[in-house]
């Protein structure tokens, strides 16, 4: 859509620019052509002959004109004596003015036509060519070539980014395979063909995979998922399979597939035959990896349930890793980073403590954006005054960054506390449950019971209980993980088929889902002390982990 309209501006400024320039030419013609001669009497004219002062004469049909060192008169042919002009100077005849001027406006006209039917005929040798960075350059093509694809060396390392300690662990093995891959090869050890880096907007996907590429010390191919997608069935799969061909020569090498669920979409009925045909050679050419090769595919996204499930099998994006919103201790560590250049007297872990919820490039704008306001108010040095005034302004004006208040935070921790308990209680393993997010950890078996599937229901119908016994009331927050348990119970019935009776009603859901409220009901009342200190944990650090509540249960009971 972009092109067309820019199109369409050119198509009309090209239109404009002619109008002017026709104004223009007659408006040159005729202040050029513009008769500025004086006209004189007989007598001005004899004087001038007697004093020599005339240096030429012309004619045309009406004038006799003399020409001065400095100026130009005309005089009526009939008042003077043509004999006498003609013996006296060389006279010479002029063109008519109206003549010339009719005749090069003509001339103008006529050069005008014939460039609007040469453009109109030849319209591409006629189009202009935007002016395009190098990256744009990149990505840009014709149907019938693929443009040469370019690698870049990054510059960035992990020193350059905070709070993703968990992730550069997970990471740190495939630095060391690009460094020395022969060490892997020589003892038969297959790394991961690709990685997937999973997680919200703005927590740095993009730089985690630049700093792997620093790290190693790699070329780095960057490319994002939409320009694979075209409306030329082929451009996107013959770039595709160029991306590897280049990333295989310069070995070793890693591929960035940026928001790759733009390609790697799950394939049904609104089917796109580009877009399958790309996703398709993308699979064939990671399939076609040989161990030794020494290319590492990074994909990002934030959509992962939209992605198509062959890319996800073993051999391909075989291993996740995810990236999630920055806790407490998190925060702190990125908010040190943005600021170590910055002159400031901050109380950084105070500032980590509102900004529950920032991501990291929203940490980053709020860094700036105190900045800004500092050096406004006159101030050479960042302090909490001003990232107080800016604060409303970048959480809930035109940046719109996900934050909670006070309050909020508090009714969230009780929350999240409320799941991580009874996910304990009913050993459903987890990494950590945080005040906005929550990681249970997947099945790795093939055949559950029903009291394992009912067991994660639980775990989603427990913080909105919770809340609603100690505040009396009930919150949007619970509208999600309610969703989430209502899919499980429909999966029961409609999916596995495990109700009393081949034909489920609703009645049947409803009943199971009003037992299980009441058996968390009853828990919650139960494990109240539990419930309180890790409530009180969890607004500390913002996160806990299993084990941490087994201690706590341990404690109390």
């Amino acid at each position: 859509m972009q092109p067309i309209v820019q199109h369409f501006k050119i198509e009309k400024n090209i239109k404009a620019i002619i109008a002017l320039l026709v104004l223009l030419v007659i408006l040159l013609l005729y202040s050029a052509l513009r008769d500025r001669s004086n006209v004189i009497t007989l007598q001005e004219a004899d004087k001038l002959i007697k004093q020599n002062a005339v240096v030429s004469v012309l004619q045309d049909k009406e004038y006799f004109y003399f020409f001065t060192d400095k100026r130009a008169y005309k005089i009526v042919k009939d008042a003077i004596d043509n004999n006498f002009l003609y013996r006296q100077y060389k006279v010479e005849i002029r063109w008519d003015r109206s003549t010339i001027y009719y005749t090069l406006l003509a001339l103008f006209v006529l050069l005008l036509v014939i460039y609007l039917i040469k453009k109109e005929r030849y319209p591409k040798q006629w189009q202009e060519k935007p002016i395009v960075s190098p990256k744009e350059l990149q990505t840009q093509e014709t149907p019938s070539e693929t443009p040469k694809i370019y690698s870049i060396q990054s510059d960035i390392g992990f020193k350059d980014i905070a709070g993703i300690s968990e992730a550069k662990e997970e990471l740190s093995e495939i630095i060391d395979f690009l460094k020395s891959p022969h060490k892997y090869t020589k003892l038969h050890i297959k790394l991961p063909k690709g990685v997937l880096l999973v997680g919200p907007p703005g927590v740095g996907k993009t730089y985690i995979a630049k700093a792997v590429a620093g790290e190693a010390n790699v070329p780095f191919f960057y490319q994002s998922g939409a320009s694979f997608v075209h409306i030329y069935v082929g451009v996107g799969a013959s770039r595709v399979k160029e991306l590897f061909k280049e990333a295989k020569r310069q070995a070793p090498s890693i591929i960035f597939i940026d928001e790759i669920d733009a390609v790697g979409k799950k394939r049904g009925e609104h089917r796109n035959d580009e877009r399958e045909a790309t996703l398709n050679q993308l699979l064939t050419e990671m399939d076609g990896f040989e161990d030794s090769s020494g290319v590492m595919v990074i994909g990002a996204t934030n959509n992962l349930e939209s992605i198509d499930s062959a890319l996800l099998r073993s051999g391909r994006f075989d291993r996740r890793v995810e990236i999630s919103l920055p806790d407490m201790e998190d925060r702190q560590k990125v908010l040190e980073l943005y600021l170590a250049n910055k002159k400031h007297d901050v109380d950084i872990e105070q500032l980590a403590r509102v900004t529950v919820g920032l991501s990291n490039a929203s940490l980053a704008t709020l860094v700036n954006e105190a900045g800004l306001y500092a050096i406004k108010q006159g101030r050479e040095s960042i302090s909490d005054d001003d990232f107080e005034a800016i604060r409303e302004k970048v959480v809930n004006g035109r940046k719109k960054i996900k934050s909670l208040s006070y309050k909020e935070r508090e009714l969230q921790a009780l929350y999240q506390s409320a799941k991580a308990i009874v996910a304990t209680w009913y050993d459903v393993e987890f990494d950590k449950i945080g005040i906005v997010t929550t990681k249970l950890i997947e099945h790795d078996v093939e055949i559950l019971s029903r009291t394992q599937i009912l067991d994660r229901a639980k775990i989603f119908i427990a913080g909105a209980i919770a809340t609603q016994k100690h505040y009396h009331d009930k919150f949007t927050n619970a509208q999600e993980d309610i969703k989430r348990a209502k899919t499980i119970i429909d999966d029961i019935y409609d999916r596995y088929s495990m109700g009393e009776h081949f034909n489920t009603t609703t009645q049947a859901k409803e009943e199971i889902y009003r037992e299980l409220t009441q058996e968390i009901e009853e828990l919650i009342a139960k494990l109240d002390t539990v419930l309180d200190r890790v409530t009180t944990y969890m607004l500390r650090y913002e996160n806990i982990d299993q084990s941490k509540v087994k201690e706590i249960l341990r404690e109390v009971f």
